[in-house]
């Protein structure tokens, strides 16, 4: 017991590190299968082109897709959005750093496909082959009829020994292709990292306390959500069998429920922890919380709008 109560701390309190480690490895297991079970080369000069780049280009972007259906931030960002006012949909700079901040959380498993194949080498051999341009630079000083032969060789089909040793070369291109991206991709992540982290409003240790009350917040609005749903739902449906009238049940109202959805955004004279700290400790009852003077967006602070009901942990 005590073993699975270290696992289940341990999922907690590293859940968004471990949600991003079993996405990259779901991602490359995927990419292996499709590159050895279902990817057959039409080793054609019309075909492999075409063919190539769908298997490396068109899963990523699926992935990349996905990514933004399951990022709660998208559906705190268009839900309702075209019944609301148009600030509060998110409009210049702090709509473009919420969608920047979107597509990179996106573009992880996209990378992380693209990077595999390019390692394996299967789609870019294919591909490359069937390239007219890349054609005229391998077959350099190679046999006459090297171009044409070119696209057989991902089919080990080629007849002259010259032209079949370019798959080395292919391979070769694409696994360094493969290495200089992930290594782009590691620059980019620790420099935004770093920069972010600099940039923080507030303290490590205060972070740190953050994201401990947005877990027990979003646990606490889980089970008071599910008591008044169910108290409400108790008293309707005695209503209708008994013919009464229901007592007064005090229910957030529909603008209510919109201001504690909207995008988070921080201002330094009221450091809330939640648009649900935001909108309790608001000045004036009537006073609309989505978007006042000195509200800035955060990209260090962008997990307070990750967090959401449904995917709490332990719920």
């Amino acid at each position: 017991m005590e073993k699975f109560r270290a696992v289940l701390d341990l999922h907690l309190k590293h859940h968004s590190a471990l949600g991003y480690g079993l996405v990259t490895l779901l991602t490359a297991g995927g990419e292996r299968i499709f590159s050895t079970v279902v990817f057959q080369c039409p080793c054609s000069a019309a075909w492999n082109l075409p063919y190539g780049l769908v298997f490396l280009l068109v899963p990523a972007l699926a992935l990349f897709l996905l990514g933004y259906v399951l990022s709660a931030r998208t559906w705190r960002l268009i839900t309702g959005c075209g019944c609301r006012a148009r600030a509060s949909c998110g409009s210049g700079l702090r709509g473009f750093l919420v969608c920047a901040q979107l597509s990179a959380a996106a573009a992880l498993a996209p990378l992380t496909w693209v990077a595999v194949a390019l390692l394996g080498g299967a789609f870019y051999e294919c591909a490359a082959s069937g390239s007219a341009v890349l054609a005229q630079r391998l077959c350099l000083d190679r046999d006459h009829n090297c171009a044409a032969e070119l696209p057989l060789v991902p089919c080990h089909e080629a007849k002259a020994s010259d032209v079949q040793d370019l798959l080395k070369d292919l391979k070769a291109q694409s696994q360094v292709l493969g290495w200089i991206l992930i290594a782009a991709v590691i620059i980019v992540l620790l420099i935004f990292t770093c920069v972010s982290r600099c940039l923080s409003p507030v303290s490590f240790l205060q972070l740190k306390f953050w994201k401990i009350y947005l877990e027990q917040e979003q646990q606490i609005l889980k089970s008071k959500a599910t008591e008044h749903a169910t108290e409400l739902a108790k008293e309707n449906v005695k209503c209708f069998f008994e013919g009464s009238h229901p007592k007064e049940c005090n229910t957030p109202s529909v603008k209510e429920w919109q201001q504690i959805s909207s995008l988070y955004t921080f201002n330094q004279k009221d450091p809330y922890y939640s648009m649900l700290h935001k909108y309790v400790n608001r000045k004036e009852k009537t006073h609309s919380i989505r978007s006042t003077e000195g509200d800035t967006v955060i990209p260090v602070l962008g997990f307070v709008d990750s967090s959401s009901i449904n995917s709490t942990p332990g719920l």
